[in-house]
């Protein structure tokens, strides 16, 4: 699964670069299907990050991943 979340992290990370931010990959839970990603640059702090998050990055995911459930941001204290 790793490998799947990392290439559909790769086409959603275009359009974060594009606003100054970034994502990256810091866990996978797969018996629960919970991707743990850390929001970066821009995105780490902005109010709409949740939103991004969820209407973005997560549906994204899930869209092509049907075994994800979830995708969760962590701070940098949150790992």
């Amino acid at each position: 699964m790793r490998e799947k979340v990392i290439e559909v992290l790769k086409s959603v990370r275009a359009a974060l670069q594009a606003d100054g931010g970034d994502i990256e990959l810091v866990d996978i839970i797969e018996d629960e299907g919970i991707v743990k990603v850390r929001l970066t640059g821009a995105c780490q702090g902005c109010p709409m990050s949740q939103m991004t998050l969820q209407m973005g990055v997560e549906r994204v995911v899930k869209q092509r991943i049907p075994e994800v459930k979830r995708v969760v941001a962590v701070r940098d204290t949150d790992d």
